[in-house]
């Protein structure tokens, strides 16, 4: 899960959204009316990240949130998730941040100009960079404390992964250098990301819950991988009124409330289509509902990339899978790759389906990219199985909060890029 991901060990700070201090680039805006914004989200590999285009100002920053208009932002693809260049402070600072629905805190790292990473070969072989938040060059920042509520709404404080303390030492005795253990320099920063989190969840601190949104919806729509890398083409990621207007074509299916998981978003999987059949396997009571605990179902997790589904649910799937298709499998393949089923494909001449990186020699790879969820025994907290960003490309979803469902629609998103204006011929 998207909030299991991160490893933090010194000076980071989640960041308190306000009008004054959160800048959007405008030049692809599209004003709809005072309950809606329309974002356009750049698609790119994890290989090519170009230059972060100039932000401007929300437009009249001293409206209430629920007034602002005319928010543009580019999401980028990269290998495990979409990224959204964030403009923070006064004046702003450009921060990379992944679009993420599976929480509703937003991390930055924060304190001086950049950052060390550790286990970041790939990151750093590939040139990427990012930048840190600094607070003190920015008039509309300030500090808060591990009392707060903000804080609070987290997590409780005498927990030892508590999100107020790093490496064990409190904001406030970290900012004071007062911290009874030794603490690392504020430049150094450990962690699995790179990039750091703008979460869309459900609870008050999210990106839509600060601008005043979240109790209407939103909805996106990824672009297929093929469109990586493409500068010209931009994918919608629409807020509030319009993001759930005109959506009776969608399937919906009513939303889950998770009684100790409430920030999150949960659907119900009722049955499994392979090919144009309905599958003979049998989908687990736990994916369809919660348990007496709250635990289960199927969480929708934008910050996950790939699918996962629970045992023995997986590996029935890949049995019915390996039955179903008479090619080879590349154990080879398999080993290298982690994946559990690979399938040598003979392919005609100039004709491939690429996945994560360019194929070596004739070797090309098709993904579906599930996983299990590799639970240690057989208790299981929190979702029974995850909805990755990967199985939704060309797939309109709308989160309905209002009516409480989400809705899907297979699409061209492509097209409905076009149809916003989102794409520049």
């Amino acid at each position: 899960m998207a909030a299991h991901l991160i490893t933090i060990a010194t000076f980071l700070l989640f960041i308190l959204l306000t009008a004054s201090m959160f800048n959007f680039n405008q030049t692809l805006a599209k004003e709809r009316n005072h309950n809606s914004m329309v974002l356009g989200m750049a698609q790119y590999s994890k290989n090519s990240l170009p230059p972060i285009p100039r932000a401007s100002r929300i437009r009249n920053s001293s409206k209430k949130p629920s007034e602002i208009l005319d928010m543009m932002e580019p999401l980028r693809e990269i290998t495990n998730g979409y990224l959204i260049p964030l403009n923070l402070g006064s004046p702003p600072q450009v921060i990379q941040v992944y679009m993420d629905t599976g929480s509703d805190l937003t991390w930055v790292p924060c304190g001086n100009v950049s950052f060390d990473c550790i286990e970041c070969d790939e990151y750093r072989n590939n040139k990427l960079t990012t930048a840190a938040f600094s607070p003190s060059f920015s008039s509309s920042s300030s500090r808060d404390l591990c009392g707060s509520s903000f804080c609070n709404d987290i997590h409780s404080s005498d927990s030892d992964y508590d999100t107020c303390t790093m490496a064990g030492c409190s904001l406030a005795t970290l900012v004071k250098s007062t911290c009874p253990r030794p603490c690392p320099l504020f430049a150094y920063t450990m962690g699995l990301r790179t990039h750091w989190d703008c979460r869309f969840g459900r609870g008050t601190l999210s990106l839509p819950s600060q601008l005043g949104f979240l109790k209407i919806g939103f909805s996106y729509c990824f672009l297929s991988f093929k469109f990586a890398n493409n500068p010209n083409i931009f994918q919608p990621l629409v807020v509030g009124d319009v993001a759930i207007s005109s959506k009776d074509n969608l399937q919906f299916t009513p939303m889950l409330r998770s009684p100790i998981y409430p920030n999150l978003y949960y659907i119900g999987l009722e049955a499994i289509t392979i090919g144009n059949v309905v599958s003979a396997i049998k989908v687990p009571l736990n994916l369809r509902e919660f348990d007496s605990r709250g635990n289960g179902a199927m969480m929708i997790d934008s910050g996950t990339t790939y699918t996962h589904l629970p045992e023995p649910l997986y590996s029935q799937i890949l049995s019915f899978l390996q039955s179903a298709i008479t090619y080879p499998r590349a154990k080879d393949v398999e080993m290298r790759s982690g994946f559990d089923l690979v399938i040598n494909l003979a392919l005609p001449s100039r004709e491939s389906f690429l996945c994560h990186g360019a194929p070596s020699e004739s070797t090309v790879v098709k993904c579906l990219l599930f996983q299990s969820m590799d639970n240690e025994d057989d208790n299981i907290y929190g979702p029974a199985g995850v909805f990755g960003s990967f199985q939704q490309q060309n797939v309109e979803v709308v989160y309905d909060l209002e009516q409480e469902r989400v809705g899907f629609q297979p699409r061209d998103c492509a097209v409905a890029a076009a149809a916003q204006g989102l794409h520049k011929m």
